[in-house]
């Protein structure tokens, strides 16, 4: 796994702007990413969740998009949104795992049409996600598609300090799943229904509070550090 740091992140995303045409991505490459000195407490994050028919957004799509705002220490639930995407294909067996079916995709909305929604939701934030290199692909493919350029974005990954802090504190990460639901069983986080991209972003929200404060007890919590 890897993560953009702010410097490269900021580079593309100053590159990007100087060829992307007026319109919605436009208008979130306009907005500068957060510095790196940031404290945790001032830190403006958009936790996101996709339902996806596959791993690979050149062959799979986008059915449902989940995500809810953090300011700082806080979760803004007015914030949060969910969209199901008509992708124009069967989902087959998935929809045991989404709850999705045919009927429901085919009454979603086109993702062409949502994207300029997340886009003004994510614009001066850091994306938040388990496993953020789903989310970053997939919207900033659909960005390629639909804007000519994809989407440079910094982000925070709850899979990736979930990991850093079981080793750092000297658990086994053989003996613990890095899955969402078991990262949050860590700190007594209640069970919800996984699979459902609002939920599944709520939930990603609450884990990064909780690693948080975690991390903090041990001394100052920047960007940076959420980073590396």
């Amino acid at each position: 796994m890897f993560f953009g740091r702010t410097a490269s992140a900021d580079s593309r995303r100053r590159k990007a702007l100087r060829s992307v045409d007026s319109g919605p991505l436009h208008d979130y490459l306009s907005l500068p990413l957060p510095d790196p000195t940031t404290d945790v407490a001032d830190l403006r994050l958009l936790a996101m969740d996709l339902e996806t028919t596959g791993l690979h957004p050149r062959h799979d799509s986008v059915l449902s998009i989940g995500f809810v705002p953090i300011d700082g220490l806080s979760i803004d639930l007015s914030g949060a949104r969910r969209y199901v995407i008509n992708a124009g294909v069967e989902v087959g067996q998935s929809a045991t795992i989404h709850g999705l079916t045919d009927d429901r995709i085919a009454e979603g909305q086109r993702l062409d049409d949502v994207l300029p929604e997340v886009l003004a939701a994510l614009s001066g934030r850091v994306l938040l996600a388990h496993y953020t290199d789903i989310e970053e692909r997939f919207i900033s493919a659909a960005c390629e598609r639909a804007y000519g350029s994809r989407m440079p974005v910094a982000r925070i990954d709850t899979l990736e300090l979930h990991r850093r802090l079981i080793v750092g504190w000297g658990e086994s990460p053989m003996r613990l799943s890095l899955r969402l639901w078991n990262a949050r069983t860590r700190y007594g986080l209640p069970v919800y229904k996984a699979h459902e991209a609002l939920v599944d972003a709520l939930a990603c929200a609450e884990l990064y509070l909780a690693q948080v404060a975690e991390m903090r007890s041990h001394g100052p919590v920047t960007f940076k550090r959420l980073q590396s």
